[in-house]
């Protein structure tokens, strides 16, 4: 919530879910191309409960990179695998001397001892390699191979090193040859390989797959994991991750640039497989992933599932969208549901509320558990602004739950956050 980040490939070291994404910019004035993409570094984030994230810094720029052209701003979307102990951090960007126009990009490798960095680019790209979104898949036999894409989606084995093709390129001619595609991202489950990438079928980016059971194909397509975005956002780039025994789709959209949809943001969900092994087709949420903790700020905005009327989102600060959203209720009966919420083995003792009441007439805010037993309910009179009410708790509860607010009485209640307190 305090920059732009956009095609995020998640990754699993050493137990911790690690996200490796582009860094969308505002580039200074007189450089990048002001109206596109621009991007100059690279930041990785790290999380244990997929809540907390933990940004590590910049762990490459433009200027580090002794083959590209340092004012290009096109440090697009990476990829990061381990190999016996070392860090491989794959990135496109454009070489010296390509000038301003789309092609000119080549894919580079920078070397860790540790996923955080520092990363140590090489001296020159990939030989044989021109275009962007590089993903590396190293299956069970130890073979790792490299797939990328310029106009259509390629693929080859690498050397051990992890630097340099053990193969010619491939082009993968089976997948769609109409419509802009890019962004391949290819994973194991089960024997069954599958080749995920965005493909504009229609008017922007959806995410689509196909399988086989070979690395470098042949594949069949399969379907749609996630259709084009209801925001408009023209582009969308991904990654798919086991984590802890659950499947996740990362991915991107333009939510708090709803201008711009060249400044973009993360998001993830949940994703499932059908019993054939199939993608069940994953419908974006706000919730997204991870379960909250009850005893620090819950964004409720950030909902399970809400009514269709009387209740909406809106950005607290429409000039500052990383201060984020506020639930505004405008009909007595609207409803909102935010799942996963952690209490641990301590019960709370009180419950405090950022609110913001107008209205002549009493409203009133209830809040239930998964059992629907009321937890608290608040009696609120107008407030003078954003103010925080507390109220202690009704009952005693542990664990993990399922927290619903009700409205009720007439007025407009804007809610920021809720917090219990132990």
């Amino acid at each position: 919530m305090d920059q732009f980040t956009a095609d995020p490939t998640a990754r699993v070291f050493n137990g911790k879910l690690y996200v490796y994404p582009s860094h969308d910019i505002v580039p200074p004035e007189g450089e990048g191309r002001p109206e596109w993409f621009n991007m100059a570094d690279y930041h990785v984030f790290s999380t244990e409960n997929l809540t907390q994230w933990k940004d590590h810094g910049k762990i490459l720029d433009q200027k580090d990179v002794p083959w590209a052209d340092s004012e290009a701003y096109s440090m697009w979307a990476p990829d990061a695998v381990e190999r016996n102990d070392k860090y491989y951090f794959y990135f496109p960007t454009r070489t010296k001397g390509a000038g301003d126009g789309e092609g000119g990009f080549s894919i580079g490798v920078a070397v860790s001892n540790t996923p955080t960095g520092p990363f140590i680019p090489q001296r020159m790209p990939i030989e044989g390699v021109e275009g962007i979104d590089p993903n590396v898949l190293i299956d069970k036999t130890g073979q790792a191979y490299l797939y990328w894409s310029r106009g259509k989606i390629y693929g080859a084995k690498l050397k051990d090193n992890m630097l340099e093709l053990a193969s010619k390129p491939k082009v993968f001619t089976e997948l769609p040859q109409k419509g802009h595609i890019e962004g391949p991202f290819v994973f194991e489950r089960k024997g069954t390989y599958y080749m995920t990438y965005p493909h504009v079928a229609n008017q922007t980016e959806r995410l689509e797959y196909a399988t086989g059971d070979n690395p470098l194909g042949p594949f069949i397509h399969k379907g749609v994991i996630m259709d084009e975005s209801s925001s408009g956002t023209w582009t969308n780039h991904h990654s798919v991750v086991n984590y802890k025994d659950q499947w996740y789709l990362f991915y991107h959209d333009s939510e708090l640039s709803p201008d711009f949809d060249k400044n973009r943001s993360i998001r993830a969900d949940s994703l499932f497989f059908k019993e054939n092994g199939n993608i069940k087709k994953v419908i974006p949420t706000h919730r997204g992933i991870g379960k909250s903790s009850a005893f620090k700020q819950i964004q409720f905005d950030r909902y399970s599932e809400k009514s269709e009327e009387g209740v909406h989102i809106e950005y607290l600060d429409q000039k500052d969208t990383f201060k984020g959203w506020k639930l505004v209720f405008t009909q007595p009966g609207a409803k909102v549901r935010y799942n996963r919420v952690e209490f641990g083995k301590e019960s709370p003792k009180a419950v405090k509320l950022r609110v913001n009441v107008s209205g002549d007439e009493n409203a009133v805010i209830e809040i239930f558990d998964s059992s629907l037993s009321s937890v608290a309910k608040l009696q609120l009179d107008s407030t003078d602004g954003w103010e925080e009410i507390s109220v202690p708790v009704q009952h005693q509860f542990t664990g993990t739950k399922d927290l619903l607010i009700e409205v009720s009485g007439k007025g407009s209640i804007e809610l920021d956050w809720i917090e219990f307190v132990k």
